[in-house]
């Protein structure tokens, strides 16, 4: 199928759209690696500037830029299908270019409970399958029937036996979750692509780091920061661990390690409720803000954060306020999976029909 129309970098990389596609897609098609997280426009991972052309948003809205960024002509490039040539400033993620992404059947070689509603997993590759490689920080999907995905952050870095740990939240009316957590079991099953994702380790900076986690969302910032202490880094790491109750911290004596044996890493726990953080005898409050009252300028940090919605998009918006340059935030945001959004947005629109 030809082109129909052609994007191009402000570094002068090129590549065709063919009809119906998103500048994502596409870029992934050319080998083209490009910032992206949720794939559904509602986390703001894939933001660019468009500098000449028109585009539109045939799919989902772009849910996750505010009137500040459309007057700045930004556009959300998971969604974004040209309507003529384009001409994007966008960030390059170059690390993640060359790694093969594949489907792989997997068996799960070890279930354990990491906390009352939270699942670890080890995959193992199925025989005669191939290992899958991995940046830490990425993620893969669990692929289900009838083109369903369900994705989730791998928690380590590649192994030479091609382990793979998830940690998985059993998510009330979660129908994939609900069956991770009473019936998958130790020698089952999966088939799995990967893998996925851009929010992966910068070397390149030498620059203080702040790393900010919200509930299961420490799955790959322990994948990032196992990686960087590996490496012996001599960076300053501030790490913060948010959630609602310590129960929900599942391997904070992992990172009590870290900060046992890097003197540069430094770790908080925050409680958002304020009985529990007493209880426990941690900080209490909302994760960000914690940041914010330790670090209230960021111009010289990199940040990277993963967790929920909420906080992302909170952390997104007042971090740069902060000072941060928004081409330091990197993030990984744990949306809805593609098709329960759809589901979601459909049924937002039928309410607003009826109405």
């Amino acid at each position: 199928m030809r082109p129909v129309f052609t994007v191009t970098l402000t570094n002068g990389r090129r590549f065709g759209v063919q009809p119906g596609e998103t500048v994502l897609e596409a870029a992934q098609r050319a080998g083209i690696a490009l910032p992206y997280s949720c794939r559904a426009g509602v986390c703001g991972s894939c933001k660019a500037t468009l500098i000449e052309g028109r585009c539109h948003y045939p799919r989902n809205p772009p849910a996750a830029l505010d009137a500040r960024d459309r007057v700045q002509h930004a556009v959300l490039l998971c969604q974004a299908v040209p309507l003529t040539d384009l001409r994007v400033q966008a960030r390059e993620v170059t690390s993640v270019e060359d790694i093969a992404r594949r489907q792989v059947n997997v068996q799960v070689s070890r279930k354990w409970q990491l906390a009352p509603d939270v699942i670890g997993l080890h995959l193992q590759p199925a025989p005669g399958e191939p290992r899958l490689n991995w940046l830490p920080g990425q993620y893969l999907d669990v692929l289900l029937d009838e083109g369903r995905r369900r994705p989730f952050s791998i928690a380590n870095g590649p192994q030479a036996d091609g382990v793979i740990e998830l940690h998985v939240r059993h998510v009330a009316g979660g129908g994939f979750t609900s069956w991770v957590s009473d019936v998958l079991k130790e020698g089952d099953a999966l088939r799995i692509e990967g893998p996925l994702g851009t929010f992966v380790p910068r070397e390149d900076s030498e620059r203080p780091m702040i790393v900010m986690a919200g509930g299961t969302g420490f799955a790959p910032v322990k994948a990032i920061l196992d990686h960087f202490l590996a490496l012996d880094t001599r960076r300053t790491i501030d790490m913060y661990w948010g959630a609602r109750s310590a129960a929900d911290l599942y391997m904070r004596a992992h990172a009590e390690q870290w900060a046992a044996a890097a003197h540069a890493l430094r770790f908080q726990a925050v409680l958002s409720d304020a009985e529990q953080a007493g209880m426990a005898g941690l900080r209490a409050g909302l994760v960000h803000e914690a940041v914010l009252e330790d670090h209230p300028d960021l111009s010289g940090h990199d940040v990277y954060m993963s967790g929920p919605p909420a906080m992302i998009d909170a952390g997104r918006r007042l971090f740069v306020d902060a000072g941060l340059p928004e081409d330091r935030l990197y993030f990984d945001s744990f949306e809805y999976a593609p098709d329960v959004l759809a589901q979601i947005l459909a049924g937002r629109a039928g309410i607003a029909a009826e109405n």
